[in-house]
C-alpha cells in the first residue's frame, strides 16, 4: 500500500455538514480497500458485572477485528450507570487502556433500569453518548415523557428498547409459523411497534431527539417512515441478522435466539426496503455475548443475544453490496457516517479490507468471548487486514 489514510478527510466532510458519501473511500490499491472506521451504537461489553461473558478488552478487540473504531456501550451492567459514581466504575476500566478503540458509554434512563425513577441524567450527561434502558422498554408513558423532556434540555438522545411487557406472554421467538409448527411460545410484533407508536407521539410532543433500537417489524418501519415525513426528530437502527434471516430459517439452537426475535419474511422484506429508501438510518449489531452454557439450552432455554461485531460488515457487504441491493457508499452511510452524525462521534481511524477474499464464519476464531452467531458456517466476502485507531494499529490479520 502506497500511503497511509488521513482521517482528517472524513472529519472535514462531517464537521462541514457534507454528509454525502461520494468519495468516502480513502483509496483503493490493488486488492485492498480502505474504509473509515465503522461505528456501532449498540454493543454490550458486559463489564462491569458480567465479565464472564465479555470484557471491555475482548469486546473492543472484537470490534477492531470487525473494522470498528468506535462503539457505544449499553448500560445493562452491574452497577447500572445511573449516576456519575456508577458510571466511573465503567469509565475507569475503559481508561485503563483495556479498550483498544473508542468506547462511548450510555447512561441509563431510569435508576437500575427499573422504570420507576429517572436516573441522574443531568449528572451523567457530560460523559455519556445518550440515554437508554436497553434490554427493557420503559413501560410508564409519564416516565418516558419526563425522560424525553430532560434529555431535550440536556441536548441528549433517548435510545429506546421498545417492548410492551404485557404483550410478551413468556414468548422467546417470533409468533409465526415456526412457533406454531414446533410448539414454541411466540413474541407478537405488536409488543415492539406499539411502544414505538407511543414514543413517536411523545417525541413529537416533547421535541426530544429519539432513536429506536433494533427494529424488526414491518409496522415499525412504516411508523418511523411516517414520523420522519411529519418532521419528528427520529432515527432508527436494525441488525444484519434481521435483514438476512427470518423465522423460516430458525433452527433448534440458542444461536438463533435474540430479542427482538427473527421475524417473518415479510418483515425482513420491509426492513430491506427501509435501508434502501433511508427510513432505517444505521446498522447496529446489538452484540450481546453470553457464556457457552447460557447459549446451549436451545430456543426455549438459552439466554437472549448473539454476537455480531466480527461479522457485521462482511454479512452486509456479501448480501447487499455484492448483490447490488445497495451501493458500497450506502453501506458506509449505514455503518459509519449516519451513526457518527447522529451520536456526534468523530471519525477516529480506518480499516483495510480485501473485498474479494472470502471466508467461512468460524466462531472459534472470534476475538469476542461470545461464540453464538446464526451466521456460523456461512461463506462471506470481505476480510479485514488492519484496523487503525488514531495512529495505532489495533488489529492486524495474523
Amino acid at each position: 500500500m502506497r500511503a497511509l489514510f488521513d482521517p482528517e478527510i472524513f472529519r472535514k466532510k462531517l464537521s462541514g455538514g457534507e454528509f454525502s458519501t461520494s468519495g468516502l473511500f480513502a483509496f483503493q490499491d490493488g486488492e485492498f480497500t480502505v474504509f473509515p472506521g465503522f461505528c456501532d451504537v449498540h454493543v454490550h461489553l458486559r463489564e462491569p458485572g458480567f465479565s464472564y461473558k465479555e470484557t471491555v478488552k475482548s469486546g473492543s478487540m472484537a470490534a477492531a477485528h470487525g473494522g470498528f473504531t468506535d462503539i457505544c456501550a449499553m448500560p445493562n451492567l452491574n452497577p447500572v450507570p445511573d449516576c456519575p459514581e456508577n458510571l466511573k466504575i465503567q469509565t475507569d476500566i475503559i481508561a485503563k487502556e483495556d479498550a483498544v478503540i473508542g468506547v462511548h458509554p450510555y447512561g441509563s434512563i431510569t435508576r437500575s433500569e427499573k422504570g420507576e425513577e429517572l436516573s441522574d441524567m443531568e449528572g451523567l450527561s457530560g460523559s455519556v453518548a445518550a440515554f437508554s434502558d436497553d434490554g427493557r422498554g420503559v413501560q410508564d408513558s409519564e416516565m418516558m415523557e419526563r425522560a424525553m423532556i430532560k434529555a431535550k434540555s440536556l441536548g441528549k438522545i433517548i435510545a429506546a428498547h421498545c417492548e410492551v411487557n404485557g404483550l410478551l406472554q413468556g414468548g422467546y421467538i417470533h409468533a409465526g409459523e415456526y412457533a406454531d409448527k414446533f410448539g414454541h411460545r411466540g413474541i407478537c410484533s405488536e409488543s415492539e411497534w406499539k411502544q414505538i407508536e407511543r414514543d413517536i407521539a411523545l417525541a413529537k410532543k416533547t421535541g426530544c431527539s429519539y432513536h429506536v433500537c433494533h427494529i424488526s417489524t414491518k409496522e415499525s418501519v412504516a411508523l418511523i417512515r411516517n414520523a420522519k415525513k411529519e418532521g419528528v426528530d427520529i432515527t432508527c437502527e436494525t441488525g444484519p441478522h434481521y435483514l438476512v434471516l427470518d423465522d423460516g430459517m430458525l433452527k433448534e439452537d440458542g444461536r438463533f435466539k435474540m430479542n427482538p426475535p427473527l421475524r417473518s419474511e415479510s418483515d425482513r422484506e420491509a426492513l430491506i426496503e427501509g435501508i434502501i429508501d433511508g427510513t432505517i438510518d444505521m446498522i447496529a449489531t446489538d452484540h450481546a455475548p453470553h457464556s457457552a452454557e447460557e447459549k446451549s439450552k436451545g430456543l426455549a432455554g438459552s439466554a437472549f443475544g448473539i454476537v455480531g461485531l466480527e461479522t457485521s460488515f462482511p454479512v452486509m457487504y456479501t448480501h447487499f453490496v455484492r448483490t447490488g441491493i445497495i451501493s458500497a457508499e450506502r453501506l458506509i452511510e449505514l455503518m459509519c457516517v449516519n451513526p457518527r452524525k447522529r451520536f456526534n462521534i468523530p471519525i477516529s481511524g480506518y480499516s483495510v479490507w480485501n473485498l474479494n477474499e472470502k471466508f467461512e464464519v468460524n466462531p472459534d476464531e472470534f476475538l469476542s468471548m461470545g461464540r453464538a452467531t446464526p451466521f456460523s458456517g456461512m461463506t462471506l466476502y470481505g476480510v479485514n487486514y488492519m484496523t487503525v485507531y488514531g495512529e495505532k494499529v489495533v488489529y492486524g490479520k495474523g
